[in-house]
């Protein structure tokens, strides 16, 4: 027990000693020493933000941040270097976590309040024993309902829901209700976007015939009629036309 305690006595006297020659050397070698010393804190801390599959960038930045720490660190302060790096480290994660944590792009104003929720509703949490209301919750951030409704809804906006996921108890997925499968509406409004640009190659008594027939479905004979010309014209220039069109569309 003694030897334990004479072991913790020891340890901040030589961090002290540690920063000091690193202060006055600026060597590697003092350097390395202090991020090995403290890169469990660095680790620690950045585990306590739910990351998914970015927690190893989440250490990476908390891991720069520590060494932004123990370059500004002046240890003639007299205050431990702990409560230096902390603040530092929290605050690198929180705005890393703030502005690349988001699967979805949101206001900035939404990412802050997001963030600083869920703290607020773990401490009201406690205090009342059961989950805050959205007014108690806006009450204590300082924001209005809806902004703490719009902030709450981001939830998935970290990292959406999958579209293979049931979506009720019945098992049924997402997927098949979103239509991924192929629409042939698509691949209609593909084509009739193509023909429209076709059309605007041709004389517009030929685009006005094929209007006539195609798209009101007009007969050759009251096509022929309105614009004065005879049935067997505009069979000529139907046919025509539908060539250009068709020489038109295999250009490269």
């Amino acid at each position: 027990m003694a030897s334990l305690t004479s072991s913790a006595q020891r340890s901040p006297r030589r961090d002290h000693a540690l920063f000091e020659r690193y202060c006055s050397t600026r060597d590697r070698a003092s350097r390395e020493a202090l991020v090995a010393r403290f890169l469990p804190l660095a680790q620690y801390l950045a585990r306590q933000y739910p990351a998914g599959g970015e927690q190893e960038d989440l250490i990476q930045v908390a891991s720069l941040a520590l060494l932004k720490a123990i370059d500004r660190f002046d240890p003639s302060r007299g205050i431990a270097f702990t409560s230096f790096a902390v603040p530092t480290i929290v605050g690198e994660l929180k705005r890393h976590f703030r502005d690349h944590g988001w699967a979805v792009r949101m206001p900035r104003d939404v990412q802050e309040l997001a963030v600083r929720l869920g703290p607020v509703s773990e401490e009201l949490t406690a205090r009342l024993r059961r989950a805050p209301t959205p007014g108690e919750l806006a009450e204590h951030c300082g924001s209005s309902v809806e902004q703490v409704l719009e902030a709450l809804a981001t939830e998935t906006a970290h990292h959406p829901v999958s579209i293979d996921r049931p979506r009720d108890e019945d098992g049924d997925e997402l997927a098949p209700q979103l239509g991924t499968d192929d629409d042939a509406g698509y691949t209609r409004v593909e084509d009739a976007s193509v023909v429209e640009s076709l059309l605007d190659a041709l004389p517009e008594r030929e685009r006005t015939i094929l209007r006539l027939r195609f798209e009101q479905e007009l007969t050759q004979r009251e096509i022929g009629e309105r614009i004065g010309v005879s049935q067997m014209q505009v069979s000529r220039l139907i046919r025509r036309s539908i060539a250009a069109l068709q020489a038109a569309a295999t250009q490269p």
